[in-house]
Order: C-alpha cells, then structure tokens, then sequence
C-alpha cells in the first residue's frame, strides 16, 4: 500500500472556547488530486493552515512528505507550494520581478532559475505578461502566474485554497487543465473551491461542517450515497418501454412516466447501466437526455445529516 503523503491524525484546534477543527483525520494519496470543500467558517482555512506549518494545533499530528509538521514546520514548507485565493504577486513588481524574488526564496538562481522559468512561461502562456505589474493583469492571467510560481521551486505538494474565485468559466476551465497536468507529473494537488461543481476534477473530495470531517470519498461514490441518483429522460412512450422493463431493472433503473416521456433513475451510472440504456434507447430509436447529480445537493444532503447526527 502507498505511504499517504498527507496524513493528519486527530487534528484540532481551539481558539478560546471556540472548536475551530475537531479532531479531523485524513490522508493523501501521492499525485491525487483532493478536493477539501465546505461554507465559510467551517474549518477549512484553519485546517490548512496547520497542514502547511502556519498554525500550530492545539492537539493532533501531521505528516507530510514524512515531515512532522508540527515539530519541523519549515522543512515541511520547503516541499510545499501554496496559492490563496489573493494571489501572493507583489504589486510592485513585475511578474518577471517577481520570478526572481520567488526564485531566490526557493534557492533557484542563474541558469537554473532561467530554464525553470522558461519553461514554465510557456507552458502557463506568460511571455506577455512578464513585463506587466500584477494590477494591470487579468484575473486568468494573474492566476495563471500565481500558479506558476506556487509550483516554480518544484513542490512535493501543492496546496491551493479557492484558486479559481473571481475568474470566468473559460479561464477556471483551463486553470483545471493546468492543475491536472501537475498531477499528472506527480504532485499531490490539494484544493479547496466554492464552486462545489470542480470537485468533479478531483480524485478525491472530503466536507467538512462545523469543524468535523463528514465525508472523504471519490466524487462519484459521494454522489451514489448522498444523492437522488442520476436522472436520464428518454423521449418514448411508456408503453413502448414496457418491454425493456426487465433489462432497466436487472441494471438498477426505475422509472415513471413525465410529460409524454419516461424518466429513469439510478444511483450509479456505470458500465452495466450505461450498456441496458444503450441497448433500450438504440432498440427504440429513442433520444436520451441525462442529468448528473449536482455535488451542491450531494453538500446540502450531506450537511443535513451532520446536523442531525
């Protein structure tokens, strides 16, 4: 079995009478991407901020990269990079100013530090930019270098926290791009996001409520237990289905009759319930229509149980 290259164990912190984070436990495959999602005030900024070195926890342990973190918190840091939601770009500088002020923190120097930097201003598309001061970029530009230099001394980890805040759908969509890529590559990528549709880019995704961690499973599995199910409308008669029936069911569907249509449902859309739709939808000639669970109501359904736990 693969060492996590995360793993924090009982984590909690307390700020007065106030349980910030209450007792989490969590690991981290190596080279996933994670997802770690919950409202404002719910213990995911703090959270980090101990994962990262920043803050110390009033109780627990943390690991990462084999570094204890609590005891060693800045060679932990050194096989980490981070990118808030504000990009950490100095105003006063421009981009490739800032490069060389990133690059010296990171011992990366000279020829090095040129080549790095090469490299990653093409693959980030900043070649424009470089002359620019950071307030006369665009949003997707100025997250695009902010990324660039979170990952420019080669971290182990890569810790980003609401990094897509504030920019368009076209730039979010490429920013995910990028980020899979350095998954790809073998950095572990954890991440936190409001837009609760972009955990669907992630290997894995955790909630946290109220400071405690409610759920920790891959997306799809997340949807199969906190969700109605996926919806798939079909454009037939019910009584032309009728003879599908057995087939739908052995592969897990129910379904009624909508407005002249049929509506199915199923929990898990996989490759038995894909091939009995194929099968009825081509026998019938029949056009399908399907609608994913949204993982905002997966959040909102598994929100509700924790309160009522």
């Amino acid at each position: 079995m693969t060492r996590p290259i995360i793993a924090a164990r009982g984590l909690t912190k307390r700020f007065g009478d106030f349980m910030a984070v209450d007792d989490l436990t969590l690991t981290v495959a190596p080279g996933t991407i994670f997802a770690f999602l919950g409202a404002n005030g719910s213990g995911k900024s703090t959270t980090i901020r101990m994962l990262i070195g920043l803050l110390r926890p009033t109780a627990g342990e943390i690991e990462l990269d084999g570094v204890d973190v609590i005891r060693h918190p800045r060679r932990a840091r050194d096989r980490i990079g981070y990118m808030g939601q504000k990009v950490s770009l100095y105003q006063g500088l421009s981009l490739r100013e800032n490069v060389e002020f990133y690059g010296g923190l990171g011992g990366l120097t000279g020829t090095a530090l040129e080549q790095r930097w090469g490299a990653l201003r093409e693959r980030f598309v900043l070649g424009e930019a470089e002359d620019e001061h950071p307030d006369n970029l665009p949003a997707g530009v100025r997250q695009r270098a902010g990324l660039a230099l979170a990952t420019l001394h080669r971290p182990r980890v890569l810790f980003l926290d609401e990094p897509t805040a504030g920019v368009d759908v076209h730039n979010r969509a490429r920013f995910w791009d990028l980020i899979q890529e350095e998954a790809a590559s073998g950095v572990t990528v954890f991440v936190t996001t409001h837009f609760l549709e972009e955990a669907d880019y992630c290997d894995r995704a955790a909630f946290i409520d109220a400071g405690r961690l409610i759920a920790n499973a891959a997306p799809e599995e997340l949807r199969r237990q906190y969700s109605v199910g996926y919806r798939i409308r079909v454009a037939v008669a019910a009584e032309a289905l009728a003879a599908a029936d057995a087939d739908l069911r052995s592969a897990g569907f129910t379904w009624r009759p909508v407005d002249g249509a049929v509506e199915l449902s199923v929990g898990v859309l996989d490759g038995a319930a894909l091939r009995a739709l194929e099968r009825v939808a081509g026998a019938l000639g029949a056009r399908v229509k399907i609608e994913q669970p949204a993982m905002a109501d997966v959040f909102r359904r598994l929100a509700n149980a924790g309160a009522a736990a």
